[in-house]
């Protein structure tokens, strides 16, 4: 089955210039992929806006009233890192609904797995808080859908960005039917994800926080990915894996940096379909995080979505 592609002008909408977390990433993406011909052999999901009924799920009333009324009132900011635009709101709820109908059309069968190229991004945000560039939580927004209108029991969130996803962490702390992975730069921003971090009640032992100090090698970080993705993620059994695709890891990344090329992105990947077929149908959605240097990473994009094609 195809690749879908979830993607919307609606995402350049949010305007955050001058910032890192800025549109011409998008629109530099989206131009690789045209001039590489990969374009054309992606299934295209037009995404649906989240409703604000959806947003309560994972956030809190507060927080969603306080986004909105930011937007209304012109724009401004959550915090000093996290800009709001007049179309921000719209372009947040297209991000979520995006993700809404991609995972729809995987559970569908009509694909077999997408990638999100959506904005703003997510992990950051927790139930009272928008921070980190981020407004609302994509993907454990995604994971919600996918227990309330598929059923799913058991889903595994892999987040490979730079920076700890300390939203998702915080929102499943204390479930047991999410299991969340995170591979992240210590210390870093923001400030969390640290090996004692395991979960809590319920979801003790389903929070898995791998850190890294600046300089660690590829070979260490790939060992340890391939590590927890053949021991604690397989016997999870996912029915469903999403992944926070943040590529803030790249060597050469403008605003963080680790140690990951191209190749190492498509390795996480293809171990990801792996789990895949064994315990979730094949079933894998992506979503874009981080990810900074405008100029190479179109690239990383590319092969993190051949893999997904199979390549």
């Amino acid at each position: 089955m195809p690749t879908g592609l979830v993607y919307h002008d609606i995402y350049l909408e949010h305007r955050t210039d001058p910032h890192p977390e800025t549109p011409l990433r998008l629109v530099a993406a989206m131009k690789h992929l045209r001039e590489t011909g990969l374009l054309d052999e992606l299934v295209l999901v037009e995404p649906r806006p989240a409703g604000k009924d959806e947003l309560l799920w994972v956030h809190h009333k507060d927080l969603v009233d306080r986004v909105f009324e930011t937007c209304e009132r012109g724009g401004g900011a959550m915090d000093p890192d996290t800009p709001v635009s007049t179309t921000s709101c719209e372009a947040a709820l297209m991000a979520a609904g995006g993700l809404f109908e991609a995972a729809d059309r995987i559970m569908k069968g009509e694909i077999d797995n997408a990638c999100g190229l959506v904005r703003p991004p997510g992990h950051h945000a927790t139930p009272t808080r928008s921070m980190g560039f981020c407004l609302f939580n994509n993907i454990a927004l995604c994971a919600k859908h996918l227990q309330k209108n598929h059923g799913l029991e058991r889903i595994l969130i892999v987040d490979w960005d730079v920076h700890h996803g300390n939203g998702t962490q915080d929102i499943f702390y204390d479930d047991p039917s999410v299991f969340y992975f995170s591979l992240h730069r210590t210390p870093f921003y923001p400030g969390s994800g640290y090996e004692s971090e395991t979960g809590s009640g319920p979801g003790q032992g389903f929070t898995l926080n791998v850190p890294f100090r600046y300089g660690v090698d590829a070979g260490t970080y790939m060992e340890k990915f391939r590590e927890v993705m053949e021991g604690p993620a397989s016997d999870f059994e996912p029915e469903f894996i999403l992944i926070s695709a943040g590529y803030d890891g790249y060597d050469r990344d403008t605003l963080a940096g680790l140690c990951l090329e191209a190749e190492h992105f498509a390795d996480m990947t293809r171990q990801i379909m792996d789990l895949a077929a064994k315990t979730a149908e094949g079933r894998v959605l992506s979503t874009l995080e981080g990810g900074y240097n405008v100029a190479e990473m179109p690239s990383l994009i590319e092969a993190h979505i051949r893999a997904l094609m199979g390549a």
